[in-house]
């Protein structure tokens, strides 16, 4: 495995300079700015990336205050409480996209959503205090207690939603196989520590968010 120093000036060499390596690194949040939104505002980023999940983004983000109407704001209080008619109508909603799975998948949050916030406060609270040093950690709980939030679902929500984590994109997949720390998608406990312990490395190394040792990483691989 190849130290932050190699991967720090991998990418100057690639991009010329600081600035311009700087501006393709995205910013986390702050634990302040996780726990401002509501939990609706968290419901409907959930269920924005599960629509995403397929689909062409900016298809999906057209459509998506249509879908703010339909489902009541996303107050998770009320779309929990929606019914297969209801449902069933929605399926019948040419302004929405008709896709009876996940259009399920949104009451299924709406009550992880109030669980969550019941157990820490609010949903907010949950990713706020959640250590990023066991970031697969939150994966696989949003994954387990969540509805279609498996696979890359989970991480790209915590992206979306500002909260500091690594994706394994392809490119992130590859480099990491690359460095020898996986032969291939991380998906077993074991894997994922691995992958973790590399990001926990790179972070000590350099004081860098995951997010961005995660951008930087992806741009080791040749295209």
């Amino acid at each position: 495995m190849r130290d932050y120093q190699w991967l720090h000036e991998y990418c100057l060499n690639r991009f010329g300079s600081a600035a311009a390596l700087e501006a393709r690194l995205p910013q986390p949040k702050s634990a302040d700015e996780l726990r401002q939104p509501g939990d609706d505002r968290y419901l409907s980023l959930i269920s924005l990336r599960i629509f995403r999940a397929g689909l062409k983004h900016s298809l999906v983000d057209a459509k998506w205050p249509a879908f703010e109407a339909s489902f009541f704001g996303f107050d998770p209080h009320k779309v929990v409480l929606m019914g297969g008619e209801h449902l069933e109508r929605l399926m019948q909603d040419a302004r929405i996209i008709r896709h009876l799975g996940k259009l399920k998948s949104v009451p299924r949050n709406a009550q992880f959503v109030l669980d969550v916030a019941q157990e820490h406060g609010s949903f907010g609270a949950l990713l706020a205090d959640w250590p990023e040093r066991d970031i697969t950690g939150l994966w696989k709980y949003l994954s387990k207690r969540g509805t279609q939030l498996g696979g890359l679902s989970a991480p790209r929500f915590l992206r979306m939603a500002g909260k500091d984590s690594f994706v394994p994109t392809n490119d992130v997949v590859a480099a990491l196989k690359a460095q020898g720390i996986v032969d291939k998608v991380p998906t077993s406990l074991k894997e994922l520590a691995a992958v973790q312990a590399a990001f926990n490395t790179w972070q000590e190394q350099s004081g860098r968010p995951l997010c961005q040792l995660s951008v930087m990483l992806a741009h080791t691989v040749n295209h």
